[in-house]
């Protein structure tokens, strides 16, 4: 007796059985599909889905007034912290509370939008908010003058701090 097993195949090879289901009758055909009204509600549903949802997402692309400000004025000191570092030499950024403006030693500089103020500049524990000029500086080793920038605009206040041991930015609300 031997130990393998023999499995008999039925009397169809694969060639005819494919040949034979292609041409079977309508009535045993089953064909898996969506119909027009399924796919129809799909397509409202997912609809429905954008249109409450484009608004908030341009909304959150779109920076205008002080989310605008506080990006740009975060993004130029983390630019500038970056140039002092991989240039090894010191790095400022210029304040200039009555244009609303700050200059960089790197060339770039940022304009505050309409409505946005520079409320409060405080450079290593000094006020600086009343100077025509205020500097902070940015060295080699990553660190920088301690800074705490207050913006407004209408009833929105918001903070931004350079944490003098890392130079890195943090901005917050300010609560009144």
């Amino acid at each position: 007796m031997s130990d393998k097993w023999h499995v008999t195949s039925d009397e169809l090879s694969g060639k005819s059985r494919a040949i034979s289901s292609r041409h079977s009758s309508l009535v045993t055909r089953h064909v898996s599909a969506f119909t027009l009204i399924e796919v129809m509600i799909v397509v409202a549903i997912i609809g429905l889905m954008a249109a409450m949802g484009i608004p908030s997402m341009l909304r959150m692309i779109q920076k205008d007034g002080m989310r605008k400000a506080v990006s740009d004025v975060t993004e130029l000191l983390g630019d500038v912290r970056a140039d002092a570092i991989l240039k090894n030499e010191t790095a400022t950024v210029s304040f200039y509370p009555a244009d609303n403006r700050l200059d960089s030693s790197v060339g770039k500089s940022v304009t505050l939008p309409d409505g946005v103020a520079m409320e409060a500049i405080g450079i290593n524990l000094l006020d600086f908010s009343e100077s025509e000029v205020s500097r902070v500086r940015f060295f080699p080793n990553g660190t920088c003058d301690e800074l705490t920038l207050v913006l407004h605009s209408g009833e929105d206040w918001r903070k931004i701090t350079l944490e003098f041991s890392t130079s890195l930015a943090d901005a917050e609300p300010l609560k009144r």
